[in-house]
């Protein structure tokens, strides 16, 4: 309750002793001050101010409006005002009676709004519409020397004295001169406001000038991984792509040799040019040759015209040699001139050719054990591997596992208009897998499950290790020690130039993808014999029998069925080695 409606509670009626307007100004003024110090809205604030007015004015309706720089009204309030109820009920007021107060800056009274030509009908039926006479009191609202407003109150005419109605302007103009001042200093801050938040958008683009580009992560498409092992290769090839260096890539077969290509010629400068690629294997050599360099029409039985080969096709672009290692001897002086000088003749032509070509290797063999028997020249070797890179297998980068097979399996329901998903236990069977055949191998491994699968959802049961059918299994048979490529030879570490520790070599034994399987009592009783024979047969030392043990074990964590799947032997198995070689089992 507002200390005016205290003194009003507190006086008799009207009719035994009016309060004196005086005392009624004043306490307005106070009340009103305060509501417009409130830190609301502008439109809050003056509906407030109205609900107020509402209170001892006797007033039926008020509104507020205020003026644009412009001259045309922008705010319009009237007592009860809110948010919700604004864009439903727009606020009417009499234009041509505010209008003649903002131009003349004067008060306007108007006794009955009915008898006035300033109102016209539709004014009229709001202002009075049961009937009843209503007069009209409204005042400018100025902001230093211009007018920004008007303050409009109605109410009931019951043929007051002339001199209440000057008391009540002489109150409202009060008022209005306080809603000035408010509407002045709202507009203010509302352009400091504005002028700050400009700046502010101003100085940031300033800033994203003067601040170097963030490199962005490279990306390549096709290529499927965020485990530590990719994006190393990735950092490297965004590196590499940068220059014109012919670039050699080393691996397992199945690592995706090709896609990696493909991702340095896309993030290098040559990008919107040609990416040729040539499988040297696939061709015999007098074809490789017609191939590369192109020949021109008779040069052999079937040139019935001249065709550009791949070096002329990669022009610009980038030309990925796929399988280097496996050309003849006489196959890489001739591609060892063209990399010399960038010259070549096509077969059977005589006019030398030139072509801007960068030039991409590729080779899961090891070219320095072929180097060292004579199988593969050594000025080529260094030609080509200026910027070797090895690409990780997928056992060094399991975590990937997940990713690939999801991908691998959404591929098969876009072409078999299926929608299979992995169950949380299937996921686990090809994360425990060792996958000799790398990211091929499982990709063969899903299509295979996904191809068999009786429900949408594919379990553990339905891989072909859960069957003792794994294809893989049955192909690295025997395998017990890394690919020929891995191997260091000559003093060289796998796949730098760095001398080699002075210590022996020593192999470590490959997995077997069987051991990954549940076994029965044939199948382990062919691996025992195998293993057998294979581990513990006396062929290597005591010592180094024990070092592979104690290492598995370490692996595993000291769980004896993990550790035997790891040397691809079977647990039985593993417990004799143990007792053979005295190593105790640590318990955690």
């Amino acid at each position: 309750m507002t200390e005016l409606d205290s003194l009003a509670a507190s006086k008799p009626a009207a009719s035994s002793q009016r309060i004196q307007l005086s005392e009624i100004a004043l306490i307005g003024v106070y009340e009103i001050s305060k509501i417009l110090t409130a830190p609301t809205r502008l439109e809050t604030t003056l509906a407030n101010v109205l609900n107020l007015l509402s209170s001892f004015l006797q007033m039926r309706h008020g509104t507020i409006v205020l003026l644009a720089d412009d001259g045309v009204p922008e705010v319009a309030v009237g007592a009860g005002w809110s948010e919700e109820t604004l864009p439903h009920s727009p606020l009417r007021y009499p234009e041509r009676a505010i209008g003649q107060i903002v131009a003349t800056d004067v008060p306007l009274v108007v006794h009955n709004v009915a008898d006035h030509d300033l109102f016209d009908a539709n004014d009229v039926a709001v202002l009075a519409s049961d009937g009843v006479k209503v007069s009209f009191m409204g005042v400018p609202i100025r902001a230093g020397d211009r007018v920004v407003g008007t303050l409009t109150v109605d109410r009931i005419w019951d043929g007051e004295s002339v001199f209440r109605f000057d008391s009540d302007v002489r109150f409202l103009v009060m008022i209005a001169n306080l809603i000035g001042q408010t509407v002045k200093l709202h507009r203010v801050v509302a352009r400091d406001r504005d002028r700050l938040i400009e700046e502010s958008h101003r100085l940031q683009k300033e800033i994203t000038k003067l601040q170097p580009t963030p490199t962005s992560k490279p990306r390549a498409s096709g290529i499927i991984g965020e485990s530590p092992a990719i994006r190393s290769v990735l950092d490297k090839i965004s590196i590499v792509a940068r220059s014109n260096a012919t670039m050699l890539l080393r691996g397992e077969s199945g690592t995706g040799k090709e896609l990696f290509a493909r991702a340095l010629h896309e993030m290098s400068p040559r990008a919107s040019h040609a990416f040729v690629k040539v499988n040297c294997a696939a061709l015999a050599e007098s074809v490789l040759e017609s191939e590369l360099f192109g020949h021109e029409k008779g040069a052999f039985t079937g040139a019935v015209a001249t065709r550009k080969g791949r070096f002329e096709l990669a022009d610009g672009g980038t030309l990925f040699l796929d399988e280097i290692g496996e050309i003849s001897s006489s196959f890489q002086a001739k591609l060892l001139r063209v990399l010399q000088s960038g010259e070549f003749e096509r077969v059977g032509g005589t006019k030398t050719l030139k072509a801007d070509v960068r030039l991409i290797t590729a080779t899961n063999k090891n070219l320095e054990e072929a180097v060292r028997n004579g199988e593969f020249r050594a000025d080529l070797y260094y030609r080509i591997s200026v910027v070797p890179l090895l690409l990780p297998p997928l056992r060094e980068r399991s975590s990937d596992i997940p990713l690939l097979a999801a991908r691998f399996l959404e591929q098969f329901n876009e072409e078999n208009g299926r929608e299979l998903a992995f169950s949380k236990q299937a996921m686990q069977v090809l994360k425990s897998c060792y996958f000799p055949g790398n990211v091929r191998e499982l990709e063969n491994c899903v299509q295979r499950t996904a191809t068999f699968a009786a429900d949408d959802a594919i379990v553990a049961a339905d891989f072909a290790c859960g069957q003792d059918q794994c294809l893989s299994a049955t192909l690295w048979k025997g395998k017990t020690s890394a690919d020929a490529w891995s191997k260091p030879i000559g003093g060289l570490g796998p796949f730098s130039g760095a001398p080699a520790p002075a210590e022996p070599y020593r192999e470590t034994p490959q997995p077997s993808p069987r051991a990954l399987a549940p076994s029965s009592p044939e199948s382990s009783a062919a691996v025992s014999a195998e293993s057998q024979g294979e581990y513990f047969d006396g062929a290597g030392s005591d010592a180094s029998e024990r070092e592979r043990l104690l290492e598995a074990m370490e692996k595993s964590g000291w769980v004896q069925a993990k550790a035997a799947r790891m040397m691809g032997l079977t647990p039985r198995q593993i417990g004799y080695a143990l007792r053979k070689h005295g190593i105790e089992i640590k318990k955690f």
